[in-house]
């Protein structure tokens, strides 16, 4: 041949390779630059050698083995290419490649493995099939070093029309094909051979030292390099339970021991072999903590057992330790219990030691959470790079220190509609922020005693760019990170969940992004001629765009994460991660979300205070009228005089009809004689009453002040609840009184709710319509006004009369 080189047979039972010299995996060599020359140079100088199927014992009985060997016709047959590297020269070098060859004879039976004797011959490639891999043939011809394969493996090279493979050991079936494991934690060497076995007769591939080419670990502790490096990876760590099951599905048809939902049953939990002790949590907080350790493999015993592998520490309240602990104990933060179950792996615990809580060392770090592909390293340093850069643009936090509430309470539009406006967060208010300072072309200095335009002006800039970190923490810290693909250990939520939570949350944060840039560049240029209206108005038409479906669907964004954070301890575990971080201030994604439900009234209140300060004179007084106006549009005020207004009460299709003063004459919806306010919108009923104590007025930083809330939510009502309008009889001692008959749906029965109106302003009979009518539209009946049922009582019992009959009410 032109490039001296010749095929080569070995002695022994493959005639063309010896199956020694190849890998336990041909695949990971390619065949492209392992086989030098073309198809027609390799018949050839290839010998007269046929490809031979052979049936042992029963494997010759199966029907469906016979007739799926019927439609196989090519077989993979290793070869050896001796190439000489230069002529005249006796160094060689051997070429290892896979070729596939024709097969002429369908198959050969065969009984016994004497038989086998008058069957082996250097004119054949014999492949034989074994219905046991456990049974005394099997264990023969494995000795004699034959290429042995089971019935699965034939019945999928017939169904995909693929060739038999070659393999160098027996090869039952295929159901871990193309995986490359790794063993560690194993002291038992049987019990490890036992494990390869079955692996190796499934297709894997077995590797004694861990790289970037193990697909899975199988582990018998969570402890050693091999752990390590596989969970800073993102390396599916597994029991050894995953094998010996797979091995028992051996003959199930397609089946894959690499599908999620199959692999994910044996994966190793992240407190497998430790046992917990929790110091400085709550008792609500432990008793959480406790059941996820159960649930995620662990034990835990009460603080200062010696049977305990870790104590978890709150960081935050615990100062110093009860006792010494011993060298065995790991002493970690909190941070390692939520980041093990986020990652589904038990995380380093150097990474989180409480010993080490304010060394140098640590603050160097990299957490583990952060060990995923390069790829997510670089985006997550941009992203941390991005919020950095947004904070830098203001003087203040956009997350004051405070005591954090929970999320219900949070969830309110009370007399301090921007959070942002605390006193914590307003104490740089007085300074002008060094974004704003920078000189240009265009830029008049900014007078020393400043005006009270300009004061609001810098508030309203302030308050924004606070909003826009706020938002920018939202996508940066949440919604990025769950988004991400190559998560460890799989995605934490589902594609139509994460939507659902974020919905148009990066459209709000462009649009205000656009908002605060502008406002910036008018704040550093400064001019009392400036118009700050002509910015909001610009963007309004994207504002009442983007909002709607955010607030709509708020109340459902809540619901999803309060349900994910139940059924899903790796959302519970990535919520409580953030919610400690300092961007978050502590404050859970609930709470964050609610902000721009928050923004807009906040907003409105602010541009109607520069406008009192603009003088008639000013083109930007009428121009502000217009902004306020289109924002308006999208907000009513009762989110301003009602302490507590759910964040769902604004909302694109909802309009609020009249406003009823009532005084309480029963015990719902409070008590007897307290001064209730009904707000009736076309599809519910807010229900209010006077606060008992007001809260102090609150002061802006430029001095001026806002009313609070004159009112406090005690129930937002959905018109449909309501079975019956009740015109209470008018008597001497009762006047423009009426009920309502409403079924909750917490309640197993109907709550009667009575009013007094104190206003007699609007008719009472002319509200009763109005509340009919649009209740009728409501539950889409006809509206049975003219005829409404009137009520009277006798001492503390209630009767309907409707015209035919009169019949005490039940509460």
């Amino acid at each position: 041949m032109a490039d001296n080189s010749a095929l080569t047979s070995i002695t022994g039972s493959t005639s063309l390779a010896d199956s020694s010299i190849f890998d336990s995996k041909v695949a990971e060599t390619s065949k492209d630059n392992l086989f030098i020359g073309s198809t027609s140079c390799v018949e050839e100088e290839m010998p007269q050698i046929e490809t031979r199927v052979i049936l042992v014992q029963e494997a010759g009985k199966q029907e469906e083995l016979i007739k799926a060997l019927k439609t196989i016709k090519i077989m993979e047959v290793p070869v050896i290419k001796i190439k000489e590297s230069c002529p005249g020269k006796s160094d060689e070098k051997l070429i290892k490649s896979i070729v596939n060859m024709e097969i002429k004879v369908p198959f050969v039976k065969m009984e016994s493995v004497e038989e086998f004797k008058s069957l082996e011959s250097p004119e054949f490639e014999n492949v034989f099939i074994v219905m046991d891999f456990q049974d005394s043939v099997f264990n023969e011809l494995y000795k004699a070093d034959c290429r042995v394969i089971g019935p699965p493996v034939v019945l999928n090279c017939a169904e995909n029309g693929e060739p038999l493979p070659f393999s160098c050991r027996p090869l039952y079936c295929t159901s871990m094909m193309n995986l490359v494991l790794c063993f560690t934690g194993f002291r038992k060497k049987e019990e490890l051979v036992r494990l390869v076995t079955l692996a190796h007769h499934m297709g894997g591939v077995i590797r004694k030292d861990f790289n970037s080419k193990v697909t899975h670990l199988v582990a018998n502790c969570t402890q050693g390099e091999k752990f390590r490096v596989a969970v800073s990876l993102g390396t599916p760590i597994m029991k050894p339970e995953w094998i010996y099951k797979a091995w028992e599905r051996r003959n199930e048809q397609d089946f894959c021991a690499s599908v999620d939902d199959f692999r994910n049953e044996f994966k190793v939990p992240p407190f497998q072999d430790c046992i917990l002790s929790f110091l400085g949590f709550s008792d609500e907080e432990k008793t959480n903590m406790e059941e996820m350790t159960k649930m995620q493999g662990g034990n835990y015993l009460p603080v200062g057992d010696e049977r305990c592998t870790h104590l978890i520490v709150e960081e935050n309240i615990v100062k110093e330790l009860p006792f010494e602990p011993s060298k065995k104990l790991y002493v970690v933060k909190q941070e390692w219990f939520w980041g093990s179950i986020q990652m589904d792996a038990r995380a380093g615990e150097t990474m989180y030691l409480y010993e080490k809580a304010n060394t140098p060392e640590l603050k160097k770090s990299v957490s583990l959470l952060s060990l995923n592909t390069p790829n997510s390293n670089r985006k997550r340093r941009r992203l941390k790079e991005t919020l950095a850069q947004l904070s830098r643009e203001a003087d203040l936090s956009p997350f004051p220190p405070r005591k954090r509430p929970s999320a219900e309470h949070s969830l309110s539009i009370g007399s301090l509609l921007d959070i942002s406006n605390t006193p914590e967060s307003s104490i740089n208010y007085g300074e002008t922020p060094k974004s704003c300072t920078k000189s240009s072309k265009n830029s008049t200095p900014i007078p020393s005693k400043q005006s009270a335009r300009w004061q609001v002006a810098k508030e309203l800039y302030q308050t924004e760019s606070n909003y826009v970190n706020i938002l920018a923490t939202i996508i940066q810290l949440f919604q990025v990170p769950l988004e991400e693909e190559g998560q460890r250990g799989g995605p934490i939520l589902a594609p139509e969940e994460i939507k659902t939570i974020f919905g148009s949350i990066p459209d709000i944060f462009d649009v205000h992004t656009k908002i605060k840039d502008d406002l910036e560049d008018l704040i550093a240029n400064w001019d009392e001629s400036k118009s700050i209206g002509d910015i909001f108005l610009k963007y309004s038409k994207d504002l009442v765009k983007i909002y709607p479906p955010f607030v709509n669907f708020f109340e459902m964004s809540k619901e999803t994460i309060i349900k994910c954070e139940k059924q899903k301890p790796r959302f519970h575990a990535f919520l409580k991660i953030n919610q400690a971080k300092p961007e978050c201030g502590r404050q859970s994604l609930v709470e964050l979300l609610i902000r721009p439900v928050q923004r807009l009234p906040s907003v409105a209140l602010l541009l109607n205070d520069l406008k009192k300060h603009t003088s008639e004179e000013n083109p930007d007084k009428s121009t502000l009228e217009k902004a306020i106006g289109s924002l308006k549009e999208q907000i009513f005020d009762v989110v301003y005089e009602v302490d507590g207004c759910p964040a769902n009460l604004l909302s694109s299709h909802r309009s609020l009809v009249q406003r009823v003063e009532t005084i309480s004459l029963g015990e719902h919806p409070c008590d007897r004689g307290e001064q209730v306010t009904l707000f009736l919108f076309n599809d519910c009923l807010e229900i209010a009453r006077k606060r008992h104590k007001v809260i102090g007025t609150f002061r802006s930083p430029h001095g001026q002040t806002r009313p609070p809330a004159s009112l406090k939510h005690i129930h937002l009502m959905p018109l449909s609840q309501i079975k019956k309008v009740l015109d209470i009889r008018e008597t001497e001692d009762c006047h423009n009184a009426f009920a309502l008959l409403v079924r909750p749906p917490t309640e197993q029965a109907n709550v009667l709710l009575s009013f007094q109106m104190t206003s007699e302003e609007l008719p009472k009979e002319n509200w009763l319509k109005m509340l009919c009518r649009h209740v009728a539209n409501t539950i889409c009946k006809a509206d049975a006004c003219s005829r409404l049922p009137w009520a009277f009582s006798v001492g503390n019992k209630w009767y309907l009369h409707n015209f035919r009959k009169t019949k005490r009410l039940k509460k």
